[in-house]
């Protein structure tokens, strides 16, 4: 069994199961990033790169010679403006500072991108949720 060890970049929470699981979540490669990408694919296109680092940002699915970045984000970690969630009680200043740079660097390379000619998408996980066929009409409209 592997041995679980902290990284000390965050507070230290009140139980050692949270942080084990806060720990646990990936940064690419997501449940959410799979999801969409599988279903594209089962739709019919392609032609993506994933995680594209030669741009900012690193979009979760990048079309380069249409110039689409795609950014699938999880409502918790990127304080998702739909579902508005409530910063979590134990270590709010921390969480409050996590979600402002987390937001702030997400704007910053939008920004950088949109500069540079591209167009991007944000996909939140509830819309993925409540429409993802819709999600994919919109990438659809984007590449065409």
């Amino acid at each position: 069994m592997k041995t679980y060890t902290r990284d000390y970049r965050s507070p230290q929470p009140k139980d050692e199961t949270t942080s084990r699981v806060m720990s646990a979540n990936k940064a690419k490669h997501t449940k959410l990033e799979l999801t969409l990408r599988r279903y594209i694919w089962k739709k019919g296109i392609r032609g993506y790169r994933v995680n594209y680092k030669k741009i900012p940002g690193r979009p979760d699915i990048c079309f380069v010679g249409k110039k689409v970045a795609i950014f699938v984000h999880g409502c918790f970690w990127h304080h998702c403006p739909i579902c508005s969630l409530r910063i979590p009680k134990h270590n709010s200043e921390f969480w409050r500072h996590k979600f402002e740079t987390n937001t702030t660097r997400d704007e910053r390379k939008i920004r950088e991108l949109t500069e540079m000619g591209w167009t991007t998408l944000v996909v939140w996980e509830c819309q993925m949720k409540k429409d993802l066929e819709g999600v994919v009409g919109k990438i659809r409209l984007l590449i065409q």
